[in-house]
């Protein structure tokens, strides 16, 4: 299946993504991937990202239309891929469309990740971080520590990011729903979007995703 996943900040994406390629064995191409690896094995368009990033600048929507049509063409991803953060605009939408027309294949599903908006800013604006290792992540409601403000793990202090403040994470919204939210109109006029409750378990929303995906499929 070639799916692009869609979702607010805090709807889990990143995770629902690593599961749902996983259990469909179709990689998984996000956009801060397909950075990574560009600037890391110094591909011209790694270069040339790199170069506006260094500067302070946005990386042009051609560049990074570039990278995911190159990775969308590897070996693996012929029989299918799980985009999550691309395409990140309509402009970037209708301009996968024209890279897959010309490839003379289509999307089977785009799958929408709702999440109410006063849920999103409980999951970020509650985040905690490691000092130590950012790998450790608590929440002061849905993963609290034993001891407050202390990592379980290692020991380190607990501390909240900057970008996860509330009133951070709503201006994120404000982007989203500005610039990416309009894509889920744009697919829904060619009958491909599916919409979920992102809300529970992990292993429930995963589920409730695979099932949806399947009659999609059968429609």
């Amino acid at each position: 299946m070639r799916i692009v996943l869609v979702g607010p900040p805090g709807a889990g994406k990143g995770t629902q993504a690593a599961f749902l390629a996983k259990n469909l064995s179709i990689p998984h191409i996000s956009t801060g991937d397909l950075f990574r690896a560009n600037i890391s094995q110094q591909t011209e368009l790694g270069k040339l990202a790199k170069s506006y990033m260094d500067a302070g600048n946005l990386v042009p929507d051609e560049v990074t239309i570039g990278m995911a049509k190159d990775r969308m063409e590897q070996a693996d991803a012929v029989g299918g891929f799980l985009l999550d953060g691309f395409p990140r605009n309509v402009s970037q939408a209708e301009a996968l469309d024209e890279a897959l027309k010309a490839d003379e294949v289509k999307l089977d599903a785009v799958l929408d990740l709702e999440v109410p908006e006063d849920e999103v800013v409980k999951r970020i604006a509650g985040r905690r971080i490691c000092r130590n290792d950012s790998a450790h992540v608590f929440h002061v409601e849905y993963k609290q520590p034993k001891s407050e403000g202390v990592c379980d793990v290692c020991g380190g202090e607990l501390y909240q990011r900057g970008d996860d403040k509330e009133e951070t994470v709503r201006k994120r919204l404000e982007v989203y729903h500005s610039e990416t939210e309009p894509i889920i109109d744009h697919y829904r006029a060619q009958g491909l979007v599916v919409t979920i409750s992102a809300l529970g378990e992990v292993a429930d929303v995963t589920e409730r995703a695979m099932a949806a995906l399947k009659k999609s499929a059968e429609a």
